[in-house]
């Protein structure tokens, strides 16, 4: 087995034992961890800090603007805050399930699956 197979196993058990998700987009799930990388692998660069306004920063311009191809209003920084209150006070926000919920939200499916 992979190891981002692994790691997709792990973020799938994830959105439903920790975050109550009854259906996850398999498909959809590993293209968006195909997306990040190498962060992937790094413990440190694996995770979003949602206490770090650099790292929310960063999450809006090159995933949201720049990867997604969205126009920077308001409404980027809602979507990355309730995406924050989705996880609770989980400290493991994965990268690859924050920016799944992200893709999900602004309806970009199709950018990582056909």
């Amino acid at each position: 087995m992979s190891k981002l197979v692994e790691k997709c196993d792990r973020y799938e058990k994830d959105f439903k034992e920790k975050l109550g998700m009854k259906k996850v987009d398999r498909d959809l799930l590993v293209a968006v961890a195909k997306a990040c990388g190498p962060a992937l692998y790094k413990a440190d660069s694996e995770k979003v800090a949602c206490s770090d306004k650099k790292e929310l920063e960063r999450v809006k311009k090159n995933f949201l603007i720049k990867k997604l191809e969205l126009k920077d209003t308001p409404k980027l920084d809602e979507a990355i805050a309730e995406t924050c209150a989705a996880f609770g006070k989980s400290r493991n926000k994965f990268r690859a399930m924050f920016y799944y919920l992200l893709v999900k939200k602004f309806r970009k499916t199709k950018m990582f699956v056909g």
